[in-house]
């Protein structure tokens, strides 16, 4: 394998060597996309840093040779972090004792110099393979690899990152330059094995099992040579160890040797923790999911409960300040909340700038269900919970049909509902598109109400940033649709979106 010079000069000499108790087998827990779940989840009662302690501390006390790993976007999804700005979180991953952690996309939602100073404070090894930070705010907080020692065996760890332009907000990760996951990862992993002679090697990745953007885990195994384990996040998926042999989400995929590499992801929200056993001897592994539930209650931590309880009133007390009442349930990814998130987007632009022709929304700016009965203030802001504004753009027809043919490829998002689109779930791309009734013309000018992630190329919705900003909301967007509940067109009203889907895939 033909190996950068420039990526081996970067690696060369950054190896930490910890020692861990001797032995043969290494059990890894890890995590991923636990997005600021410090409490389990109001919709399943599932998940809880205070139950994910239980489980770490009952394998550290079973087990000789136990890591900690966390695959990123440990925050965003909770009022913890749009109160407290990642303090919690962070105080958590140092009090369950976290060996080595990774970034994810949402550790940079408030940009990148808060993201330093809040990762001043981490306890853990923070890796980074394929970013390069050192023009950043983030210079020499991270390592390319690390190696550790397991009895006379050596285990190294390498961290692969999606590429940021398109996934991260422009402006929030300056100085970051990424560079190919799957050629860095590669000469990694090389250089790891042939050069240190370490007997295993473990990629953290948050690239997402297989995305719409590749590279994803199924390709970096299916292309590596040197890669033992992928521990990945950021698809949300939740890989079963007894996956079905029809099943997209497969545990174990052959490498370009033919030899397996055994996947783990967790989902989202702290609800699973992975436990990876290797046997350093044979190479083989045995791949664990462990559900986070009720049934640990009675060991938690009445300490660490004490920490968090201070934060916790500050939650609660958004938590039951009801603004407004739904007729259905509407959960996370369902047209119901789809429908209502495009809808609001229209009505709130039609109040910045008069007549608009449509409005679009992507399913991922809208991170949890809303029930049936009350919907209160503090589930509002963790619907939407990031920094955005709605925005008004002038946009040609061909650049509208460009990025619906994004939303195509990714399975659908959110249209107002004077929009009907249909699509080919295979090609990815848009077969009719109608808007009021009539087929989209690709030489006119639309007025397209949206979020200024979106407007600025967020999802790889690249062509968006074609388009020529009219109106810009002052307010983000939670405020302006919990204003819309109070003082708008939703005051008074129960709440009943259409269940249709809006984009409908043919065939």
């Amino acid at each position: 394998m033909k190996i950068s010079k420039l990526i081996l000069s970067a690696l060369f000499g950054a190896i930490l060597i910890a020692p861990t108790a001797s032995a043969e087998k290494l059990v890894i827990l890890h995590t991923n996309d636990t997005h600021s779940m410090i409490d389990p989840d109001d919709t399943d009662g599932l998940g809880g840093v205070l139950r994910r302690k239980v489980v770490i501390d009952s394998v550290r006390k079973a087990e000789k040779n136990v890591l900690l790993v966390d695959a990123g976007d440990f925050v965003q999804g909770t009022l913890y972090f749009n109160i407290y700005s990642g303090e919690v979180e962070q105080k958590m991953m140092n009090e369950l004792g976290y060996d080595i952690r990774i970034l994810g996309n949402h550790e940079f939602d408030n940009g990148i110099d808060e993201l330093a100073d809040l990762l001043a404070d981490s306890q853990a090894e923070l890796l980074a393979t394929n970013y390069d930070l050192s023009q950043s705010a983030l210079a020499r907080k991270f390592r390319p690899f690390t190696i550790r020692e397991v009895g006379d065996k050596l285990v190294g760890f390498i961290a692969v990152n999606l590429n940021p332009e398109g996934m991260i907000t422009e402006g929030n990760y300056d100085g970051v330059v990424y560079n190919d996951a799957v050629k860095a990862a590669n000469a990694a992993a090389w250089w790891l094995k042939h050069i240190d002679k370490v007997d295993a090697v473990v990629a953290v990745t948050h690239i997402g099992y297989e995305p719409t953007m590749p590279p994803g885990d199924r390709q970096l195994a299916e292309l590596s040579e040197d890669i033992d384990v992928i521990i990945g996040g950021h698809s949300h998926d939740l890989i079963r160890p007894d996956a079905a042999p029809d099943s997209r989400l497969q545990p174990e995929v052959r490498n370009a040797d033919g030899r397996i590499v055994t996947v783990g992801q967790l989902g989202k929200s702290g609800k699973y923790i992975g436990k990876m056993e290797i046997d350093l001897d044979s190479l083989t592994t045995r791949y664990e999911t462990i559900r986070i539930d009720g049934r640990l209650d009675s060991r938690i931590d009445p300490r660490l409960d004490a920490v968090i309880e201070p934060y916790r009133r500050g939650v609660d007390s958004l938590m039951h300040v009801v603004v407004g009442k739904s007729a259905v349930d509407m959960p996370k990814g369902s047209n119901e909340l789809l429908n209502f998130g495009a809808d609001f987007i229209f009505e709130r632009g039609r109040k910045l700038a008069g007549d608009v022709d449509l409005a679009i929304v992507n399913k991922g700016g809208l991170r949890r269900s809303l029930p049936k009965g009350d919907i209160t203030e503090g589930m509002i802001i963790t619907l939407m919970p990031f920094y955005n504004y709605v925005n008004v753009l002038d946009i040609k027809g061909a650049d509208l049909l460009e990025a619906f043919n994004v939303m195509a490829a990714d399975g659908g998002n959110g249209v107002s509902e004077n929009v009907s689109i249909s699509y080919d779930p295979v090609k990815g791309k848009c077969e009719e598109v109608l808007i009021n009734g009539v087929p989209l013309d690709p030489g006119r000018t639309y007025r397209l109400a949206t979020i200024d992630y979106l407007a600025k190329g967020g999802d790889y919705m690249s062509s968006l940033k074609r388009g020529t900003l009219v109106r810009k909301g002052r307010h983000v967007l939670y405020d302006d649709l919990i204003d819309e509940f109070r003082n708008g067109s939703l005051k008074g009203r129960l709440v009943n979106p259409s269940p249709e889907a809006r984009m409908k895939p043919i065939g």
